[in-house]
């Protein structure tokens, strides 16, 4: 297991064993848990991520720190668009899509204006970041 996935391991278990609450770095910060269905594998994946409520979705950010490439989750969801969410201690289902033009642009300019670090993800990077918008699945 390398240490990003250890570390992703451990938010996971605070995330769980606190409702939803994090401290540390993500401390009073949005966060959900969206699992995906892997592109290749078909396995469950597992990632914590920061959100923005946005109308009717759910707006996450395939921001990936700012590297070169878009992170495995946005190809997961990509393939299989049909995700759930850990909110709080509440599981959803949700159907994603991403966001594009003017509505990808708004949303992004929020994120970056609440919280900073998300502009100097998109300064090391060469390539316009995903919004992915969530919804509610239909029951």
């Amino acid at each position: 297991m390398t240490d990003f996935n250890a570390w992703n391991q451990q938010v996971i278990a605070e995330f769980r064993a606190n409702a939803g609450r994090l401290g540390g770095q993500f401390e009073g910060a949005p966060v959900l848990l969206l699992h995906t269905t892997g592109a290749k594998s078909g396995l469950e994946r597992v990632n914590p991520m920061m959100y923005q409520e946005v109308d009717d979705a759910i707006a996450v950010f395939a921001s990936k720190g700012g590297a070169p490439t878009h992170p495995d989750w946005y190809h997961n969801l990509v393939a299989h668009p049909e995700v759930t969410v850990e909110i709080g201690s509440e599981t959803v289902p949700m159907i994603a899509s991403v966001a594009k033009g003017e509505e990808r642009d708004a949303i992004w300019e929020r994120q970056k204006k609440q919280f900073p670090n998300f502009a100097e993800y998109e300064e090391k990077t060469d390539r316009v970041i995903p919004v992915v918008l969530l919804r509610r699945a239909a029951s």
